[in-house]
């Protein structure tokens, strides 16, 4: 482990800020969210992603991740997460690359839709003002989210999911240093 890079340099501060960029994100759905001090993972991985991961994983959620070895070491490493090879036993499923389908993923049960998987999807970039049309809980009227690098049928995938609620999977969009997310209580529509 001596190439180890390492996590936040302030391990509390810098993870409570990255859990409050994550609560404003979900409270907020689509507005995107700077993380102030995200850490440098190693590659693939982008610091929003890492920083999302640290904050938000722990002895206590599996963790799925298609990242490749060295992500794999630094987040048992730096979060104490156990990984899984299937990503329906997941707490949190990171993908850097083409994620799982959402109905692979634990939508949570009747009695405890809470239990469900959260999605961690590294994406290109992402803006507000333009692209995907966001209606539901913490939207006014509508909100705009333009994310470029989501997979070919996603509309479709989140569509099928959110038919599902209270059941369903909660994304959070990781694009540089920035998040933002997308709970499962939301309609999404293409711009």
């Amino acid at each position: 482990m001596s190439g180890l890079l390492p996590g936040f340099a302030d391990p509390v501060a810098d993870a409570q800020s990255a859990f409050r960029a994550v609560l404003e994100a979900m409270a907020r759905p689509g507005r995107v969210q700077r993380l102030p001090r995200p850490p440098a993972p190693p590659a693939p991985l982008s610091p929003a992603a890492g920083a999302v991961l640290l904050a938000l994983a722990d002895a206590e959620t599996p963790l799925w991740l298609d990242a490749g070895a060295e992500v794999a070491e630094w987040a048992v490493f730096h979060a104490g997460c156990p990984l899984v090879e299937d990503a329906g036993a997941a707490t949190f499923a990171l993908a850097t690359g083409t994620p799982p389908a959402l109905s692979s993923l634990d939508p949570g049960t009747d009695e405890e839709p809470q239990r469900a998987a959260t999605l961690i999807l590294q994406v290109a970039s992402l803006a507000e003002g333009r692209g995907w049309r966001l209606t539901g809980p913490g939207i006014e009227r509508e909100h705009r989210l333009q994310v470029e690098g989501v997979p070919n049928g996603f509309l479709a995938a989140w569509t099928a999911s959110r038919a599902r609620f209270p059941l369903g999977v909660d994304i959070i969009l990781c694009a540089g240093d920035c998040v933002a997310a997308l709970p499962r209580s939301i309609t999404i529509r293409e711009g």
